[in-house]
C-alpha cells in the first residue's frame, strides 16, 4: 500500500472565519464541500470541519485522514493486519475513502483520488 500523506483534521466553529487563516497559513486555496450536514474545506494538509455538534462527536473520533494509492489495496492490508474497517470503501466527492480501527484502537479514515 503505498501511503501519499496526511491531513489534519480540525473541527471548528465557524468555517467562514477559519479557512482564511489556513489558506493565508498553508498559500493554498481551500477546496469546499458538504457531507452529511457537515461543511469541510481542505486547505493543504488540513482539513476543517463546521456543523451540528452530533456529527462532528462522530468526526472528532478519526485520529487522521491518510492519503493512499488504492483504498481497496489499503482495504486488503489493513484487514490481513488485523484493523476493523467499520464503513467503506465508500464514494466521496473527491474519490473513494474508508474508516479504519486500527488494533491499538486509532480510528483513521483512509482515501484516494480514484472514482
Amino acid at each position: 500500500m503505498d501511503i501519499l500523506g496526511a491531513t489534519l483534521r480540525i473541527c471548528v466553529d465557524d468555517l467562514e472565519t477559519a479557512v482564511p487563516f489556513y489558506e493565508r497559513l498553508t498559500g493554498a486555496s481551500a477546496l469546499r464541500f458538504e457531507r452529511g450536514g457537515v461543511s469541510v474545506a481542505a486547505v493543504g494538509f488540513f482539513l476543517l470541519m463546521s456543523g451540528p455538534e452530533a456529527e462532528l462527536e462522530v468526526l472528532r473520533k478519526v485520529s487522521a485522514t491518510i492519503a493512499v494509492k488504492d483504498v481497496d489495496e489499503a482495504y486488503t492490508l489493513l484487514t490481513e493486519l488485523g484493523a476493523r474497517v467499520v464503513a467503506g470503501p465508500l464514494a466521496t466527492p473527491v474519490g473513494r475513502n474508508l474508516i479504519a480501527v486500527h488494533p491499538d484502537g486509532t480510528v483513521y479514515e483512509y482515501v484516494d483520488r480514484r472514482g
